[in-house]
């Protein structure tokens, strides 16, 4: 495979997975980097994919410590990996925050369902909870966890693509600029 259709067919598995929940990329490792400078590794759940400008789309809860430290560094590693296809996509690049009264966070807000609004009344992500406060029945009040709530918008830098075969492993760097062209690629070692 060439540069060229390397490209265009990791976006659109990704774009394929953000529309199919049983899609294979549909969730993905995000990593920053905490106060200490320590990695921290989460799963997300990948929400929207624009494959011209070359970003991706989570939401998340801005009472969490991810949140808090991309607000400190927005500088972000993706990872995903497909059991079936053994294609593994590693993305790096710069989030954009959106909260508040933001036109994104709002948008987005907008297209949740009602029970996954509900996710985001409960306590901050990692506090100690009752766990009968777990099974809470979600409240009347369906914009009630909306304080919570944001949108992370990452703009992808460099894709590192690596196809594993039983021979020949193939892998493949490709770097974005920041309007999403492809400025360039080359096949690496894997």
């Amino acid at each position: 495979m060439d540069l060229k259709q390397i490209d265009a067919s990791a976006w659109t598995t990704l774009s394929d997975a953000a529309a199919d929940p049983q899609a294979e990329f549909r969730y993905l490792t995000l990593c920053t980097v905490d106060a200490a400078s320590r990695p921290q590794a989460r799963t997300v759940v990948l929400r929207q994919v624009d494959s011209r400008l070359r970003t991706l789309t989570f939401h998340t809860d801005l009472r969490s410590p991810k949140w808090q430290e991309m607000s400190a560094n927005p500088q972000v590693t993706v990872l995903g990996y497909a059991l079936q296809t053994r294609l593994q996509l590693r993305l790096q690049g710069e989030v954009g925050l959106y909260a508040g009264e933001s036109d994104i966070a709002d948008a987005a807000w907008s297209r949740l369902p009602a029970r996954t609004r509900s996710t985001y009344t409960g306590g901050p992500p990692g506090e100690v909870s009752d766990s009968d406060e777990q099974a809470a029945v979600p409240p009347a009040d369906d914009d009630a966890g909306r304080q919570h709530f944001g949108v992370v918008v990452m703009r992808v830098s460099a894709l590192d693509w690596y196809q594993l075969h039983r021979e020949n492993n193939q892998r493949a760097l490709l770097i974005y600029a920041t309007d999403g062209a492809l400025v360039s690629g080359q096949q690496i070692t894997p």
